[in-house]
């Protein structure tokens, strides 16, 4: 009896252990984030257009070439900044009145005294108010290079990249995915994320610190559940 009493505390353990890696929530910027160029056929007839520019050669003014094919790059100037403010306000008041006043000509003692002679009044109110506020600012500035990973029917591109930088055990990597018109891609191979369709970000961070600062499933599970936890 006191081998099971032992080792049950050890199961939950190792269960709890195992659960605790579904607290992690899904990523926001869906994979993938890296896709190899498309390898060039070794023997490619090239035609002769007439035309002094190759669109392979790059830009005439800084001799760059615009993303177009998958694996080519670009960089992404993050520049977000989100403001939402919310007000509430309620007032709720409500009065009632009930009067009652019978003929008065019923003699005392008879049935219809309670009835007759009734003199009854009754009045009530309530009153509710009540007040919510919430405001919510968030900046962020910073600069990405992406990768094309996809090309669409349409020519727009699909881009992603990420950035881990690691310090001292702690981590932060940043990730951006979105569909970029070519049209709007500036010089220097440039995109505002302004500009990006379905634009994703998101920084998310690895290490002690982290790990210090979150509740796993089982942490949050018993402080919703058991008031002395």
């Amino acid at each position: 009896m006191s081998t099971h009493c032992f080792q049950f505390p050890a199961v939950i353990f190792a269960i709890s252990s195992l659960l605790s890696g579904c607290s992690t929530p899904p990523p926001v910027v869906p994979g993938p984030l890296l896709v190899p160029p498309i390898a060039q056929p070794t023997n490619l007839e090239r035609v002769n257009t007439g035309s002094l520019y190759k669109l392979s050669a790059g830009s005439l003014y800084n001799g760059r070439r615009k993303p177009r094919a998958v694996g080519d790059t670009l960089k992404v100037e993050i520049a977000e900044t989100l403001s939402a403010s919310s007000t509430v306000k309620t007032d709720i008041a409500r009065e009632s009145a009930f009067k009652s006043k019978g003929t008065g000509n019923a003699a005392s003692g008879t049935l219809l005294e309670p009835w007759l002679n009734q003199n009854d009044s009754a009045s009530g109110s309530s009153n509710f108010k009540g007040n919510g506020s919430s405001k919510n600012d968030s900046n962020f500035t910073g600069q990405l290079a992406a990768s094309v990973i996809n090309v669409l029917a349409n020519g727009n591109l699909v881009i992603a990249g990420e950035r881990t930088i690691a310090m001292q055990g702690n981590g932060s990597t940043l990730r951006f995915s979105g569909v970029v018109d070519p049209k709007d891609i500036k010089d220097g191979n440039i995109i505002q994320s302004a500009d990006v369709v379905n634009a994703r970000l998101e920084m998310v961070g690895q290490g002690d610190v982290l790990e210090s600062s979150t509740r796993n499933w089982v942490q949050r599970v018993l402080t919703n559940s058991l008031a002395i936890w």
